[in-house]
């Protein structure tokens, strides 16, 4: 008779998968998104405002902290974790999170470990996101052209990116372009987008604008559905469904001409809450149980409260207990204010 080996939180038999956390509509909660920071080194006009106003460095969990909460979820069943910002790589040491958690990946508790990143820095971290067992990434990129690129980023280098791009690639990490879709900026730009990335081995993901957060713009101005960008797509390209999927939000389609896959994110059109499995923890130690709704736990009294995990895992399984349905995103001239007042970079891209 076999003893099961108990990890120090006392909650998980290391030779049995740990059972996935079940929300009230019987989704299973196994993805992670943790925004290490909500600082970047972009101002994208779309995602916040030039004079930003960021959290006090004092509010930050400790990437220690931030270490064992992440693995307190994956003692949960959590089986994907995507590290996000603001730019998660601006983040002062955060490679040490990074290493600490591949070994989850290494161990097989995790299944992935992968990020969100501008790709402003990946040039010099792409050979150890790769040593770390990051196999895929997402690089934020909106536009090919160097002068749309500073206008829509405000201080953003186009050649810096495409050359993180590149170390990624070298580094053997998969890497998935996403764009934002928006009216009379990049939406001539995109067949030409999916004709470069599909040219270098990268799908292209295209993601319509969300309303969070005050920004210095009217969101209506360039907001474009995207049944009408693949309406679009379809006159130039032959489009059929792909039934690909990495664990997150997109649908895919085959490109015949290009080989490719284009994904489609859709919360505005059509909203993909139905198979939600995922879950939004900031950088304070706030969980976000739904990206377009403001019900939040705090985690990070419990974590103070006590070194033992038990506290911390009953008050993780009281939050998924109040996960909604899904969200209701609107986007209209006579809505004008955001749905959710805190930016995409305090939630997490």
């Amino acid at each position: 008779m076999t003893t099961a080996i108990i990890d120090r939180t006392g909650a998980t038999p290391l030779n049995d998968a740990p059972a996935p956390m079940i929300d009230p509509f019987g989704r299973a909660v196994t993805y992670l998104r943790v925004s290490v920071t909500d600082r970047c080194d972009f101002r994208c006009t779309y995602c916040m405002a030039e004079n930003m106003t960021f959290l006090p460095k004092k509010d930050l969990l400790t990437l220690e902290e931030l270490n064992r909460l992440c693995s307190a979820f994956i003692a949960k069943g959590v089986r994907k974790l995507r590290l996000t910002g603001g730019e998660p790589l601006v983040r002062k040491n955060v490679m040490f999170l990074v290493r600490e958690l591949g070994k989850h990946v290494h161990d097989g508790r995790l299944d992935e470990l992968t990020l969100t990143t501008n790709g402003s820095q990946l040039a010099r971290h792409a050979a150890e996101l790769a040593d770390c067992g990051v196999r895929r990434i997402n690089v934020s990129l909106d536009t090919l052209d160097p002068e749309k690129f500073k206008s829509i980023t405000r201080w953003g280098e186009l050649g810096k990116v495409l050359e993180g791009i590149g170390a990624a690639q070298a580094a053997g990490i998969h890497v998935k372009i996403n764009a934002v879709a928006l009216k009379d900026f990049n939406d001539q730009e995109i067949p030409d987008m999916m004709r470069w990335a599909h040219g270098r081995g990268m799908d292209l993901t295209l993601i319509e604008t969300m309303p969070m957060g005050e920004i210095d713009e009217d969101r209506t101005d360039h907001y474009l559905p995207l049944s009408e960008m693949r309406a679009r797509l379809a006159e130039q390209f032959t489009l059929s469904d792909n039934a690909y999927k990495t664990g997150g939000p997109a649908r895919y389609l085959t490109v015949a001409e290009t080989g490719g896959r284009l994904g489609l994110i859709t919360p505005m059109t059509h909203n993909f809450c139905e198979s939600c499995n995922r879950v939004r923890l900031t950088c304070t130690g706030t969980l976000y149980m739904c990206l377009g709704q403001n019900d939040a736990a705090d985690l990070r009294a419990p974590l103070r409260i006590s070194d033992d995990d038990a506290y911390l895992s009953t008050v993780i399984d009281e939050a998924i207990s109040r996960k909604p349905k899904g969200h209701d995103f609107i986007i209209d001239r006579t809505s004008n204010k955001p749905a959710v007042a805190r930016h995409m970079s305090v939630t997490g891209g």
